[in-house]
Protein backbone atom coordinates (compact mmCIF):
# COMPACT_ATOMS: atom_id res chain seq x y z
CA UNK A 1 0.00 0.00 0.00
CA UNK A 2 1.02 3.16 -1.07
CA UNK A 3 1.63 6.32 1.49
CA UNK A 4 -1.00 8.71 1.68
CA UNK A 5 -0.52 11.47 -1.06
CA UNK A 6 0.45 15.11 0.90
CA UNK A 7 -3.24 17.08 0.01
CA UNK A 8 -3.57 19.72 -2.36
CA UNK A 9 -4.25 23.39 -1.95
CA UNK A 10 -8.47 22.35 -2.26
CA UNK A 11 -8.17 19.48 0.18
CA UNK A 12 -5.56 21.63 3.16
CA UNK A 13 -8.44 24.44 2.36
CA UNK A 14 -11.22 22.14 2.76
CA UNK A 15 -10.06 20.87 6.00
CA UNK A 16 -9.20 24.17 7.72
CA UNK A 17 -13.14 25.11 6.79
CA UNK A 18 -13.84 21.35 8.45
CA UNK A 19 -11.72 22.50 11.62
CA UNK A 20 -13.42 26.14 11.89
CA UNK A 21 -17.14 24.74 12.02
CA UNK A 22 -16.07 22.09 14.58
CA UNK A 23 -14.56 24.91 16.68
CA UNK A 24 -17.94 27.18 16.21
CA UNK A 25 -19.96 24.03 16.96
CA UNK A 26 -18.00 23.59 20.16
CA UNK A 27 -18.15 26.92 21.47
CA UNK A 28 -21.85 26.15 21.12
CA UNK A 29 -21.96 23.21 22.91
CA UNK A 30 -19.65 23.98 25.83
CA UNK A 31 -21.72 24.80 29.28
CA UNK A 32 -19.50 26.77 30.99
CA UNK A 33 -18.22 29.79 30.09
CA UNK A 34 -14.50 28.92 30.96
CA UNK A 35 -14.70 26.26 27.91
CA UNK A 36 -16.71 28.74 24.97
CA UNK A 37 -14.08 30.79 25.95
CA UNK A 38 -11.39 28.33 24.74
CA UNK A 39 -12.83 27.50 21.83
CA UNK A 40 -13.75 31.01 21.21
CA UNK A 41 -9.92 31.81 21.55
CA UNK A 42 -9.43 28.49 19.55
CA UNK A 43 -11.72 29.77 16.86
CA UNK A 44 -9.93 33.12 16.42
CA UNK A 45 -6.55 31.62 16.34
CA UNK A 46 -7.60 29.07 13.69
CA UNK A 47 -9.71 31.45 11.25
CA UNK A 48 -6.93 34.55 11.61
CA UNK A 49 -4.02 32.20 10.59
CA UNK A 50 -6.19 30.80 7.79
CA UNK A 51 -7.41 34.09 6.21
CA UNK A 52 -4.15 35.46 6.31
CA UNK A 53 -2.52 32.20 4.63
CA UNK A 54 -4.77 32.43 1.87
CA UNK A 55 -4.20 35.75 0.90
CA UNK A 56 -0.35 35.71 0.79
CA UNK A 57 -0.78 32.26 -0.54
CA UNK A 58 -3.10 31.09 -2.58
CA UNK A 59 -4.20 34.19 -3.98
CA UNK A 60 -1.27 35.50 -5.51
CA UNK A 61 -1.35 31.95 -7.12
CA UNK A 62 -5.28 33.07 -8.52
CA UNK A 63 -4.08 35.98 -9.85
CA UNK A 64 -0.84 34.35 -11.53
CA UNK A 65 -2.15 31.57 -12.97
CA UNK A 66 -5.46 32.91 -13.71
CA UNK A 67 -4.61 36.54 -14.45
CA UNK A 68 -7.63 39.28 -14.96
CA UNK A 69 -10.06 36.74 -14.15
CA UNK A 70 -7.65 35.92 -10.74
CA UNK A 71 -7.82 39.39 -9.78
CA UNK A 72 -11.44 39.56 -10.35
CA UNK A 73 -12.13 36.56 -8.10
CA UNK A 74 -9.31 37.60 -5.58
CA UNK A 75 -10.97 41.13 -5.22
CA UNK A 76 -13.88 39.07 -4.00
CA UNK A 77 -12.48 36.57 -1.70
CA UNK A 78 -10.75 39.93 -0.44
CA UNK A 79 -13.99 41.67 0.19
CA UNK A 80 -15.83 38.67 1.72
CA UNK A 81 -12.39 38.25 3.98
CA UNK A 82 -12.92 41.33 5.44
CA UNK A 83 -16.38 41.41 6.43
CA UNK A 84 -14.88 37.99 7.99
CA UNK A 85 -12.65 39.74 9.46
CA UNK A 86 -14.44 42.32 11.10
CA UNK A 87 -16.73 40.18 12.69
CA UNK A 88 -13.92 37.99 14.12
CA UNK A 89 -12.13 41.08 15.69
CA UNK A 90 -15.42 41.79 17.54
CA UNK A 91 -15.75 38.58 18.72
CA UNK A 92 -12.01 37.68 19.74
CA UNK A 93 -12.70 39.77 22.55
CA UNK A 94 -16.51 39.98 24.00
CA UNK A 95 -17.44 37.56 26.26
CA UNK A 96 -19.58 34.67 25.44
CA UNK A 97 -21.38 35.58 28.27
CA UNK A 98 -22.48 38.68 26.18
CA UNK A 99 -26.23 38.50 24.95
CA UNK A 100 -24.47 39.84 21.50
CA UNK A 101 -22.05 36.76 21.34
CA UNK A 102 -23.87 34.14 19.67
CA UNK A 103 -25.85 36.35 16.99
CA UNK A 104 -22.22 37.61 15.88
CA UNK A 105 -20.57 34.02 16.29
CA UNK A 106 -24.07 32.61 14.12
CA UNK A 107 -23.01 35.94 11.66
CA UNK A 108 -19.23 35.08 11.58
CA UNK A 109 -20.35 32.19 10.69
CA UNK A 110 -23.07 32.78 7.78
CA UNK A 111 -20.18 34.98 6.08
CA UNK A 112 -17.77 32.55 6.66
CA UNK A 113 -19.62 30.01 4.81
CA UNK A 114 -20.72 32.32 2.35
CA UNK A 115 -16.94 33.01 1.51
CA UNK A 116 -16.03 28.87 1.75
CA UNK A 117 -19.03 28.32 -1.02
CA UNK A 118 -17.33 31.28 -3.59
CA UNK A 119 -14.06 29.29 -2.45
CA UNK A 120 -15.53 25.77 -3.09
CA UNK A 121 -17.23 26.79 -6.51
CA UNK A 122 -15.30 29.32 -7.95
CA UNK A 123 -12.14 29.48 -6.78
CA UNK A 124 -10.45 26.16 -6.43
CA UNK A 125 -12.21 24.14 -9.60
CA UNK A 126 -10.47 27.24 -11.51
CA UNK A 127 -7.38 27.02 -9.48
CA UNK A 128 -6.55 23.29 -9.73
CA UNK A 129 -7.65 23.42 -13.37
CA UNK A 130 -4.24 25.31 -13.97
CA UNK A 131 -2.13 23.42 -11.54
CA UNK A 132 -0.29 20.46 -11.69
CA UNK A 133 -0.75 17.91 -8.68
CA UNK A 134 2.62 18.76 -7.63
CA UNK A 135 2.14 22.13 -7.69
CA UNK A 136 -1.23 22.44 -5.61
CA UNK A 137 0.41 19.65 -3.20
CA UNK A 138 3.42 22.80 -3.10
CA UNK A 139 1.28 25.60 -2.99
CA UNK A 140 -0.75 23.68 -0.01
CA UNK A 141 2.94 22.83 1.57
CA UNK A 142 3.25 26.97 1.56
CA UNK A 143 -0.22 27.38 2.75
CA UNK A 144 0.32 25.69 6.13
CA UNK A 145 4.32 26.77 6.84
CA UNK A 146 2.54 30.53 5.88
CA UNK A 147 0.28 29.69 9.26
CA UNK A 148 3.42 29.40 11.83
CA UNK A 149 4.17 32.74 11.56
CA UNK A 150 0.88 35.12 10.44
CA UNK A 151 -0.83 37.28 13.48
CA UNK A 152 -3.27 34.73 15.66
CA UNK A 153 -5.53 37.60 15.94
CA UNK A 154 -7.79 39.83 13.62
CA UNK A 155 -6.87 42.74 12.25
CA UNK A 156 -9.65 43.99 9.86
CA UNK A 157 -7.52 47.73 9.80
CA UNK A 158 -4.51 45.76 8.03
CA UNK A 159 -3.54 45.71 4.79
CA UNK A 160 -4.41 42.34 2.78
CA UNK A 161 -2.09 42.94 -0.68
CA UNK A 162 1.04 40.71 -0.49
CA UNK A 163 3.73 42.45 0.83
CA UNK A 164 1.90 45.02 2.79
CA UNK A 165 -0.28 42.08 4.62
CA UNK A 166 3.30 40.43 4.72
CA UNK A 167 5.20 43.60 6.85
CA UNK A 168 2.10 44.11 9.21
CA UNK A 169 1.71 40.61 9.91
CA UNK A 170 5.84 40.40 10.66
CA UNK A 171 4.66 43.08 12.94
CA UNK A 172 1.49 42.11 14.76
CA UNK A 173 2.41 38.11 14.88
CA UNK A 174 4.62 39.02 18.20
CA UNK A 175 2.05 40.64 19.66
CA UNK A 176 -0.82 37.90 19.00
CA UNK A 177 1.83 34.94 20.09
CA UNK A 178 2.05 36.85 23.44
CA UNK A 179 -1.25 37.11 24.12
CA UNK A 180 -2.07 33.75 23.61
CA UNK A 181 0.45 32.37 26.19
CA UNK A 182 -1.93 34.18 28.70
CA UNK A 183 -4.77 33.19 27.03
CA UNK A 184 -7.17 30.02 27.88
CA UNK A 185 -7.38 27.45 24.79
CA UNK A 186 -8.30 23.75 24.85
CA UNK A 187 -6.64 21.68 25.36
CA UNK A 188 -3.95 19.57 23.05
CA UNK A 189 -6.21 16.50 23.53
CA UNK A 190 -9.66 18.34 22.83
CA UNK A 191 -7.82 20.08 19.53
CA UNK A 192 -9.12 18.06 16.03
CA UNK A 193 -5.66 16.50 15.11
CA UNK A 194 -4.64 19.19 12.18
CA UNK A 195 -3.87 21.45 15.24
CA UNK A 196 -2.31 19.56 17.11
CA UNK A 197 0.56 19.30 15.18
CA UNK A 198 0.39 23.20 14.63
CA UNK A 199 1.05 23.41 18.75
Amino acid sequence: MSPPQPPTISEAISGDHKSLDEDADRIRSSTSLEDKTKWRNQLTWALARHAISEELTMYPAMEKHLGEEGVLLTNTDREQHQAVKEDLYKLQSLSPSSSEFLPLLDRLMTDLHEHIKHESEEDMPRLEGKLSREESQGLARSFERTKMITPTRSHPSAPNRPYFENFAAMLAAPIDRFKDLVSAFPDKEELPEKHRSML
